[in-house]
């Protein structure tokens, strides 16, 4: 079990870190203004999806983004686009599923979910004709980030993802420790019908993160799953989970949330069994890398870092008491532009800055945060304004 932890990280932390870097260039050079003025009629669909594919957000951090979408000016196809390819795939998820399963997987992945992602988003159009609302004005223009912020960004696409990555590299080294190679092989799971419906049963509730979710997926494919099964299950699982859904529902309806999910189950399926069509013998893990030089090893020593890190901080803030109330009343404002909890952090770090600030709760989901104090509200404001995000 140690063994396999070893190598496992090994193998992903040199392509996840690498992916992390190219969020943050991505964070740094797609400006926001552009996603309320382009993203409307085919071509904004086209366009969300074009954005989606390669940031690395999962479910987590890509409800509140697309939904904020939609309230920024986007069409409901552009909104449904970007919540149907964002969350399979990804720059860091790509480099470790190459790194685990072979390019040609990789690549494929990567087209699978902008296929799926354009057709969920011209389907959601043509079901839902309603003018996009125009995006309001709600303060000035946000800053433009610094490479400062981008590396922040880069770290907090990590943070929010940290567990699933614990959850993965664990889940991966016990199946690759305890189920011997070829185990599923003359099993329901061996069979390409049979092994697909059965993934997409297990992999539409639950939340799966599309990086974590690779070593999962490469131990399984090592144990006999057909890859196009490995294919459905990275593709259904990170695109769906139950908080998504409800979170569909509840903005865009049921009509809506058909096509979303009907654009997964039957997307992911066929082109799940297109590829193993297509590639007659299953591609197991490459094993063509060697990270177990000077690159490697810092790799899985700064990312276990991170992830020391990462979990000290969630045991802080449990462990921290809530601020004792102030002589003054809370002051409540509702913000725009968090789209997830990288974003909370840095705006409560923010507030806490401005003097007499006692506390704050950030929630980025409702947009809402609680300020405790006796500071003034102009301040406050202007240091929402100050962090990159606009008051309502």
């Amino acid at each position: 079990m140690i063994e396999a932890t070893l190598y496992i990280l090994l193998e992903l932390s040199p392509w996840l870190l690498l992916g992390a870097l190219a969020s943050a260039a991505l964070h740094l050079l797609v400006p926001s203004s552009w996603l309320q003025r382009r993203l409307t009629g085919p071509s904004g669909v086209a366009r969300a999806v074009a954005l989606g594919v390669p940031l690395p957000l999962c479910s987590c951090g890509v409800i509140p983004a697309g939904i904020g979408l939609k309230r920024d000016g986007a069409s409901t196809g552009s909104a449904i686009g970007f919540l149907v390819s964002t969350p399979q795939t990804g720059v860091d998820s790509v480099l470790v599923t190459a790194s685990m399963l072979g390019w040609p997987f990789a690549l494929y992945k990567l087209g699978a979910a902008a296929v799926t992602g354009l057709a969920a988003g011209l389907l959601a159009d043509q079901v839902d004709r309603s003018p996009p609302r125009s995006p309001g004005s709600s303060g000035p223009d946000p800053v433009r980030p610094t490479p400062a912020d981008a590396i922040a960004h880069a770290i907090d696409v990590l943070r929010s993802i940290w567990r699933w990555l614990v959850l993965g590299i664990a889940i991966s080294a016990a199946l690759t420790t305890f189920v011997p190679a070829d185990a599923l092989a003359d099993t329901v799971l061996g069979s390409g019908a049979g092994s697909i419906l059965a993934v997409l049963l297990l992999s539409i509730p639950l939340y799966v993160c599309a990086t974590a979710s690779v070593p999962i997926a490469a131990s399984l494919v090592a144990a006999g799953l057909p890859t196009g099964a490995a294919l459905v299950f990275l593709m259904a699982g990170p695109a769906t989970n139950i908080a998504t859904i409800g979170a569909v529902y509840r903005t865009f309806g049921i009509r809506v949330l058909s096509i979303y999910l009907g654009s997964v189950v039957l997307g992911s399926a066929g082109l799940g069994l297109l590829f193993d069509a297509a590639f007659a013998a299953p591609i197991a893990s490459s094993g063509v890398h060697d990270h177990a030089g000077p690159v490697g090893i810092g790799s899985a020593v700064l990312l276990v870092g991170l992830l020391a890190w990462f979990a000290w901080e969630e045991l802080r803030d449990r462990l921290t008491p809530r601020p004792a109330p102030a002589t003054a009343a809370p002051i409540e404002l509702q913000i725009d532009g968090m789209s997830c909890g990288g974003c909370a952090r840095k705006l409560k770090g923010a507030l806490g800055q401005v003097s007499g600030v006692q506390g704050a709760e950030v929630d980025h989901e409702s947009g809402r945060a609680i300020v405790y104090g006796t500071a003034p509200l102009g301040l406050l404001q202007e240091a929402v304004r100050g962090a990159g995000f606009t008051l309502r």
